[in-house]
């Protein structure tokens, strides 16, 4: 999808030139002096935004504890071990998290070191975005895209925890620029690699990655040059890798023997299929939770929240992710509009149809899915920088040319300034100030180009247009920035920017921070029962079984020995069954196990409350038990 960039007055509207069905174009000039300073300017911003502070970052408990286990054991590593034993595994494709376990393997169990692949992951996507977008719409459209996605708050908050999106993004980003190359030289090579990218993809967040399948095989089939059989027969292939590449961690797993790997979480039948596709994929979205053979999902991992029309202008989401939707909605509107009656191998409407599409299908997605965290939005970031850099561009070369186009720049602007009014509204007391400066802001740019005429000098214009730029991207700056100050980071679980999710108002309400999930820190009172069970423990394999994930992952945080979770994440999936404790125990390989009662009992519990004694709470360290209760079970005890 290579194009001839926007350059400045009436040869901004050239057209393609046509030859024998494609589409050609000058070749992408070098990086100029300033474009390629601003472009580290960029990046060196994205990198202290992802990583200033990268030793506080906000590791996810779970993801932690995986991670730790991965790093621990190869065997672990591959199938996703929830301990180092790999007893289980943990209830997602570890692919996201491979990254993570190996940065923790090579510089040790500390926050930085699984939080470092993120940050690094999100420069990375904001580099390839500017190549992307410069290729397809020029210099000034490849960097604002890339200053774009840097100042989004949601990739801010994202990118300083161990959420698996980002690296989805990353990916995701790849294939786009993969079909753009498709699209713009008809070779078949690009197009496998785009395929190859969103399998890799799903490998990070399994079917999500899959949503923009639809948006590139149309923009290929609608604007690649070569015949419709070609293309067609071209799209299959790439299909075909996409599928192959999906799969290849599950099919791998399908074919090792159930006794050489971990059981598989989330499932009744032992079948990763049943983990991608059914526990991860139907469960979720359908009204069957035990589709395909899955177990029934927490609360936590069933979120209702966050959905519906209304989704990305609540209060919450809004925030995060929506500063600039006027501007992107009219660059999409009116590059499509601007582009009718082109050739159909136009590159620059091509682009507008990947980025628009790919902003409209996971739209249309989460406002009608169950529920949605916030940080899942992070996805629309890349598409909505992408059309805010070519529709700015576009915008600015249509106003220096002069005719009726010109308004569209102003308007923009203006309608930009005035959504952020609907957006930081309801958050007034955060940065008071900052809703009158993007108005004034929004009033001078617009105002000033929009009353512009021959004798406007060019530093008028400049000065108006910096004006309108400033009032654009003021408010998530100042919303991205505020990562950067843990009261507004978000949880370790939910990242968000700014003043609103659970974490930041259990610290308004209560007057406490989140409850940090350090990697090789336990509490105080993990770290008395740790030194109970190592001191107590007599030769046996696993250090203790935990009724779920939920009291085992401070002990698998901070340390690599084995842990025997019972019942996976959930505490429902139905292994090890009670027969196999009692195989444990008589075996001398198990002696103690850890309940809760924050999680359902199932045959497996109910074995343990019968055949093993209870350890009175002082003898490790606490008044009482609480949630927790710990029994001995060895025999004769």
């Amino acid at each position: 999808m290579a194009t001839t960039p926007v350059t400045q007055g009436s040869t901004d509207r050239r057209r393609f030139r046509v030859t024998g069905g494609r589409q050609t174009s000058p070749q992408q000039p070098a990086l100029s002096r300033w474009e390629l300073q601003a472009l580290l300017l960029i990046l060196a911003l994205a990198a202290v935004l992802y990583a200033w502070g990268i030793g506080h970052a906000g590791v996810h408990p779970y993801y932690g504890a995986v991670v730790r286990s991965m790093a621990a054991n190869w065997h672990a590593f591959f199938f996703g071990g929830l301990d180092p034993s790999g007893w289980i595994t943990l209830d997602k494709i570890p692919g996201a998290l491979w990254p993570q376990a190996l940065s923790v393997k090579l510089f040790g169990p500390y926050d930085w070191a699984a939080a470092l692949p993120q940050a690094l992951e999100g420069i990375l996507a904001v580099w390839l975005l500017h190549r992307i977008v410069r290729a397809w719409a020029g210099p000034l459209a490849g960097l604002l895209a890339a200053l774009v996605l840097t100042l989004t708050p949601i990739t801010v908050a994202l990118n300083r925890h161990t959420i698996p999106d980002t690296l989805l993004v990353l990916l995701l980003v790849l294939a786009a620029g993969s079909l753009q190359k498709a699209v713009g030289s008809g070779k078949l090579l690009p197009l496998l690699a785009c395929g190859a990218w969103v399998g890799l993809a799903f490998q990070a967040k399994m079917l999500q990655a899959w949503l923009v399948l639809p948006v590139f095989a149309a923009v290929y089939q609608l604007a690649a040059p070569g015949s419709r059989l070609d293309r067609a027969w071209r799209l299959l292939a790439a299909g075909a890798t996409a599928l192959l590449v999906s799969c290849s961690w599950l099919l791998v797993v399908w074919a090792t023997p159930p006794e050489s790997r971990p059981y598989i979480d989330g499932t009744t039948n032992n079948n990763p299929f049943t983990l991608a596709f059914g526990y991860n994929g139907l469960s979720r979205f359908g009204d069957d939770p035990h589709a395909l053979g899955a177990v029934a999902g927490t609360t936590a991992s069933r979120t209702s929240g966050n959905t519906g029309w209304t989704m990305l202008v609540n209060d919450i989401v809004g925030p995060q992710i929506s500063w600039l939707l006027p501007l992107t909605v009219l660059a999409l509107v009116l590059g499509l509009l601007w582009r009718a009656g082109q050739p159909r191998t136009d590159g620059r409407r091509a682009g507008f149809l990947l980025w628009g599409g790919w902003l409209a299908v996971h739209v249309v997605v989460f406002s009608t899915s169950n529920g949605n965290h916030g940080y899942y939005t992070a996805v629309l970031a890349p598409a909505l920088a992408a059309l805010t850099g070519g529709g700015a561009a576009l915008f600015w070369a249509e106003y220096r040319a002069g005719g009726k186009r010109r308004r569209a720049l102003p308007a923009a602007i203006g309608l930009t300034a005035l959504w952020a009014v609907v957006i930081d509204g309801p958050h007034g007391r955060f940065a008071p100030w900052l809703l009158p400066v993007v108005l004034m802001l929004g009033l001078c740019g617009t105002a000033g180009l929009w009353s512009s005429g021959p004798r406007t000098t060019p530093r008028a214009l400049h000065s108006a247009l910096a004006a309108g730029m400033a009032s654009v991207l003021l408010a998530p700056a100042v919303w991205a920035a505020s990562c950067l100050d843990s009261r507004y980071a978000g949880s370790p679980m939910s990242p968000l920017a700014g003043p609103v999710g659970p974490g930041y108002r259990e610290m308004r309400h209560h007057g406490t921070k989140p409850r940090p999930h350090a990697l090789n820190t336990p509490s105080v009172r993990d770290a008395a029962l740790l030194n109970y069970l190592t001191a107590h423990r007599s030769g046996e394999k696993y250090l203790l079984a935990t009724q779920a994930a939920y009291g085992a992952e401070p002990l698998l945080r901070a340390t690599s020995q084995p842990v025997l979770v019972m019942g996976g994440f959930t505490g429902l999936t139905p292994y090890p069954a009670a027969h196999h404790l009692n195989t444990l125990v008589s075996a001398h390989e198990l002696r103690y196990v850890l309940l809760t009662t924050r999680r359902p009992s199932t045959s497996a519990v109910f074995w343990v409350k019968q055949n093993c004694t209870r350890v009175p709470p002082r003898a490790y360290g606490r008044i009482a038990d609480g949630s927790f209760t710990l029994y001995d079970c060895a025999p004769g005890v």
